[in-house]
């Protein structure tokens, strides 16, 4: 079809106002909805973000594990910390977990070897130490280790009611236990004690802290202790844990389980 000069002027001129009109539009659809802040400090300084409303966040990036290697909580998340403790919703979000962990268990088909291991770390995942923390700022002081171990030999910790739950019903299902423990092997028999007294018994294997693991990082102790049950035979279906460290690094379980911990941090 032929087209006259007139008619090709005309038509370019259309096909230019069409394509501002277009633009425009594009633009004004590509103009983002949020505009990220540059920085945590512009975050944590939004006149419009309350602090309920920042540390609900906070809690979530530190289960994530977006939040990355942290120290203590923020001063100000304090008293959220608590409230998310003592008005039940850790235990709410801690039986949620273990109703998870319950259903992929039940999805086992056990070997019948006695080598169907499922991996537990000891404290606030079997035993809480919250007792501890309430009175050391819910986590906002820096981490005292000699006060910390006068707590564990002490040996009072309480288990948590939804462990003790998956605990049981794993060692009915036929699973063998392995507990794996960032606590040092002189800490063993008020460990054990403590255990029982929470309301856990029949564990296969107790894994602590020997001289040699002395300074090793969580993940590269954990996942040393791990390979060793591996090369016994065990085959690793679970991991429950409250840090990523617990969970995370080599000799993996099948399924890992986080359980909520926005107390401390462990690398």
């Amino acid at each position: 079809m032929a087209f006259s000069r007139s008619g090709s002027v005309s038509f370019l001129i259309l096909a230019a106002f069409f394509a501002v009109l277009t633009n425009q539009a594009l633009s004004s659809r590509v103009t983002p909805f949020i505009e990220l802040p540059s920085s945590i400090a512009d975050l944590e300084s939004q006149s419009d973000l309350s602090v309920g409303s920042y540390c609900e966040s906070w809690r979530l990036a530190v289960e994530t594990n977006n939040a990355g290697s942290w120290k203590v909580v923020p001063t100000k998340c304090v008293s959220s910390v608590a409230i998310y403790y003592d008005k039940g919703q850790f235990a709410r979000d801690y039986n949620v977990v273990a109703n998870y962990a319950l259903a992929f268990a039940r999805t086992i088909k056990l070997g019948g070897d006695g080598k169907d291991a499922w991996v537990f770390d000891i404290d606030e995942t079997l035993l809480s130490n919250l007792a501890y923390y309430s009175a050391h700022g819910y986590g906002s002081e820096p981490y005292n280790s000699i006060a910390f171990n006068e707590w564990v030999v002490e040996g009072t910790a309480l288990g948590f009611r939804a462990s003790v739950r998956l605990f049981n019903a794993l060692k009915k299902l036929g699973f063998k236990i392995i507990l794996l423990t960032g606590r040092d092997e002189g800490q063993r028999s008020i460990t054990e004690s403590n255990l029982r007294d929470a309301g856990y018994s029949g564990w296969e294997r107790l894994l602590l802290r020997g001289h040699k693991d002395q300074g090793k990082a969580a993940v590269q102790y954990k996942s040393e202790q791990r390979e060793s049950m591996v090369k016994l035979g065990f085959k690793l279906h679970g991991n429950t844990g409250d840090q990523w460290s617990d969970l995370e690094g080599f000799a993996v379980a099948t399924r890992s389980f986080k359980v909520p911990n926005p107390l401390y941090y462990i690398p």
